[in-house]
């Protein structure tokens, strides 16, 4: 916006746009309420507003608001013809209007498409990339089968980001391992919804349902023994996964599954397939050994 020619309140109005709306539109989804004192329906769309700001603001989203009377320069910019108009801003550009949404539920499902697409920046996402080694370093400790240091450094964690879903999704797959299935699984149920559809959470959720169903065996030579006189024995060879993944010996467990797959892929409405599937999850999908996996598994299935 160029100021020349302008009066001092006019300039006083366009450097307090740039600080309040652009400088912060290039990291955060600014919404731009237009309204006025006159104007009923801004009145009842200002509380909608700032409840889904509020809601959003570790996302990154900030509300500014406009008064067109006392800022009529900004409104002509906008070429704001009525209100209340609603407009979200990032990186200084227009990238939505937002007037249309009148409700909570309509209004957030707007921003959640946004927020897919730009590459907003909330405090949330800083915090992330603040504890991301820590994070690292607790899942590597969990790999390693350091489950003590691992408890310690998830525990840690959760007491900094109890909101972030790789940190609340280590912990919970930490305590599995530890064998303290029903606190994972009451950790994961207070969750809200929506994080339970992350991918992090998925994935200890996973963790919960193999512990349920992997139980660990006693005498796996005897199974070993059962298979080999019998390798169409798939009671017998998916007992054996199951301890196996239970003593942690996951390429054992591969190795069985797969195998139950190549001889019958549909015993017991495919259970191997889903119990393969159930580890690989809990793997990690980003996983190299994940990949192979998948690989011989595609190979089985269609060839």
């Amino acid at each position: 916006m160029a100021t020349l020619g302008m009066s001092a309140a006019d300039r006083e109005a366009i450097e307090a746009f740039k600080r309040d709306v652009v400088e912060p539109s290039m990291t955060s989804l600014v919404i731009l309420d237009f309204w006025a004192e006159w104007c009923g329906p801004c009145k009842a769309l200002t509380p909608v507003l700032e409840k889904v700001a509020a809601d959003y603001a570790d996302k990154g989203v900030i509300l500014v608001k406009v008064n067109v009377d006392e800022q009529k320069m900004i409104a002509a910019q906008f070429r704001v013809q009525s209100i209340p108009t609603v407009y979200a801003l990032f990186q200084g550009q227009l990238v939505a209007d937002l007037t249309p949404a009148r409700g909570e539920t309509q209004l957030k499902q707007m921003l959640d498409q946004i927020l897919r697409q730009l590459p907003v920046q909330g405090e949330a996402d800083k915090l992330h990339e603040d504890i991301a080694p820590l994070i690292a370093m607790g899942e590597e400790a969990l790999e390693a089968g350091d489950i003590e240091r691992a408890l310690s450094v998830f525990g840690q964690l959760i007491e900094m980001a109890p909101e972030d879903v790789e940190v609340v999704g280590g912990l919970a797959r930490t305590l599995v391992k530890a064998g303290d299935v029903d606190e994972a699984e009451a950790m994961l149920a207070a969750l809200p919804p929506e994080a339970a559809k992350e991918a992090p959470i998925a994935r200890a959720q996973a963790a919960i349902a193999l512990a349920r169903d992997a139980a660990p065996v006693d005498d796996l030579g005897g199974l070993r023994a059962k298979v080999a006189a019998n390798p169409d024995d798939h009671e017998a060879r998916y007992e054996l996964a199951g301890g196996l993944m239970a003593a942690d010996d996951r390429d054992g467990a591969a190795d069985h599954l797969l195998e139950s797959i190549a001889r019958d892929r549909e015993w017991n409405e495919g259970a191997a397939r889903q119990r393969l599937l159930k580890l690989l999850e809990v793997v990690g999908l980003e996983d190299p050994w994940v990949r192979e996996q998948r690989r011989r598994l595609s190979a089985i299935l269609f060839t």
